[in-house]
């Protein structure tokens, strides 16, 4: 088994229509400032490495950057951090806004894809906040799925928050279990965050394992 490579990752998601944020892979501080000329700001950048699982623990993401300086700065910090002969370059990503859930499938020797959903970010294992389902499903069980977290509040606009589109991020975990019944060679999807709003449901940041 192994973790999908960036590209892979991007053309497998968008055959099953798995939103992203606008992004490029770059190594060198010149299509960074390329790309970021042709996307505008504000921008994310994050560390890419089969060998990093969990970027933050490793000061492998930075958020907000709103100005080119900010962009030159970052990426000279982070490329004197790590060392390139460990890293694939660094993903650098349209910035979106809004509550951050995990949506994901790990597939189980007996049951097949078993589809996961709930807090998301950093928090996601020591909250533990999830739901379960067995693939395949339709959008009234995802939607059950959501509901079924404690975080369902704060997705229906908790005390003036973010009201997010419940019935949009239910169709994404839909195609996350339509993607793994049809890809009998993936083992797990961890798609964390997937950042929600009135709006959209985008999967910023994403793992696959074949």
């Amino acid at each position: 088994m192994g973790t999908l490579s960036y590209s892979e990752t991007e053309k497998l998601l968008s055959k099953h229509y798995i939103k992203r944020p606008i992004g490029k892979l770059v190594k060198s501080k010149e299509e960074a400032i390329s790309f970021a000329k042709k996307a505008g700001f504000p921008l994310v950048m994050k560390v890419n490495s089969d060998k990093i699982t969990h970027k933050t623990d490793v000061n492998g993401v930075r958020l907000g950057i709103k100005k080119m300086n900010e962009l030159e700065d970052a990426y000279e910090d982070m490329s004197r951090k790590f060392n390139k002969e460990e890293i694939n370059g660094f993903l650098l990503q349209k910035m979106h806004d809004g509550h951050s859930v995990l949506v994901g499938m790990k597939r189980d020797k007996q049951f097949g894809p078993v589809i996961v959903f709930g807090f998301g970010g950093i928090y996601v294992e020591l909250l533990k906040d999830v739901s379960y389902r067995i693939a395949p499903i339709n959008v009234k069980e995802a939607e059950d799925m959501i509901h079924e977290t404690k975080m369902s509040a704060a997705l229906e606009g908790l005390r003036g928050g973010i009201k997010a589109d419940i019935k949009n991020l239910a169709e994404l975990i839909v195609r996350v279990s339509s993607l793994s019944m049809k890809n009998k060679d993936i083992h797990e999807i961890d798609l964390n965050p997937v950042i929600v709003n009135d709006k959209e449901a985008v999967a910023v940041d994403a793992r696959i394992v074949r």
